[in-house]
């Protein structure tokens, strides 16, 4: 399988680089797993599509304000750090710009001092261990410094932090959103509630592996990066209660769905835990647990994709993608909207 297998052309004009003003008016294309056929609506009509019984499965991870401009200390040469995830208390994997000169012993003063960090290591591909150091509380210090992590293919500077964030957003750890979830107000979600759907939720902090590009030509050569998840009991009794009785586990997002495929065993029974997950899933995967899945549109050769095309199929999605293409849909983060089933409900 080779990685071109997952190419699609994408004009830029339809790359989305702002959140619309009503996070459920996106559009959201409807794509059944098995005959491949597709409907058209908006967003805010989920529900329509979801059966008493189902369960909707939420990544509660929160983005932190991960991107900070500094100065090396003594040059005051201008200095880019992307905290990537928290090894130990205060010292932190980061990624830097430029590296180069970043070398152990190397301080890069944020904020006038406010912050410090002080290079202590290399690590894999090339990132950076830093030591920080401040008075105070340091997530009220990087929500004064940091800045939204957005996406490289999106240039317009965001007004509201808020909007690269989902409602239910719970927990600080990761360094960018789990974007299928932009979409829910507080108001849909309570529809869904009363519609008879639960909810489930888990954590994933997504990091920058899941984004990186597939270099490897052939597919099964690429490497996915590790990522922390949690599994609450209470989650997981929601889930297994859902496959019980014959209700559909439909994820938000694809780290809503790496996290239930990396906790289930083979019969699909979902378990308490927590750890560390490098779950790479393309077609061929057989999945323990999910049903359907809620997703933004990807980057083409994108492990994404890759992961959507396990689902329903890559005739299926490629067909698809080229209808979004053709009928003016917006992609990626700030995109539109894509929701694959099992069967198409009848109307």
């Amino acid at each position: 399988m080779k990685t071109s297998d997952f190419y699609f052309d994408l004009p830029q004009e339809q790359i989305a680089q702002d959140p619309l003003e009503d996070r459920s008016a996106s559009r959201l294309l409807v794509l059944d797993r098995e005959t491949g056929k597709t409907e058209h609506t908006v967003f805010k009509n989920i529900s329509d599509y979801l059966n008493p019984g189902d369960c909707l499965v939420l990544n509660n991870t929160k983005v932190i304000p991960a991107r900070l401009f500094g100065e090396r200390e003594g040059t005051g040469a201008q200095i880019e750090i992307l905290l990537l995830r928290r090894r130990e208390n205060d010292i932190w994997e980061t990624l830097v710009k430029p590296g180069k000169k970043a070398k152990p012993g190397t301080r890069i003063l944020f904020g006038g001092g406010l912050l410090t960090g002080e290079v202590i290591d290399i690590v894999e591909d090339g990132n950076r261990l830093i030591q920080f150091s401040y008075d105070g509380i340091f997530e009220e210090i990087l929500d004064r410094l940091g800045q939204m992590p957005l996406p490289p293919y999106i240039t317009h500077e965001l007004k509201d932090k808020n909007r690269y964030q989902t409602v239910y957003a719970k927990y600080d750890g990761s360094a960018a959103a789990p974007t299928a979830g932009l979409h829910f107000t507080p108001e849909l979600l309570r529809q869904v509630r009363e519609a008879g759907v639960d909810i489930a939720e888990v954590t994933l902090h997504v990091g920058l592996g899941t984004f990186r590009p597939v270099k490897a030509e052939n597919v099964t050569d690429h490497h996915m990066h590790s990522e922390f998840y949690q599994i609450t009991e209470e989650a997981a009794d929601v889930i297994n209660r859902t496959k019980g009785r014959g209700g559909r586990v439909i994820c938000v997002g694809t780290t809503s769905c790496r996290t239930i495929e990396s906790a289930a065993d083979e019969s699909g029974q979902i378990r308490p835990c927590s750890g560390w997950t490098d779950i790479f899933i393309y077609p061929g995967y057989r999945f323990k647990v999910l049903d359907g899945l809620i997703t933004n549109f990807h980057l083409p050769e994108s492990t994404l994709l890759m992961l959507v095309s396990a689902l329903a199929g890559r005739e299926h999605v490629l067909a698809a993608y080229e209808e979004a293409v053709r009928t003016g849909y917006r992609f990626f983060s700030f995109g539109d909207a894509m929701l694959i089933i099992t069967v198409m409900p009848e109307k």
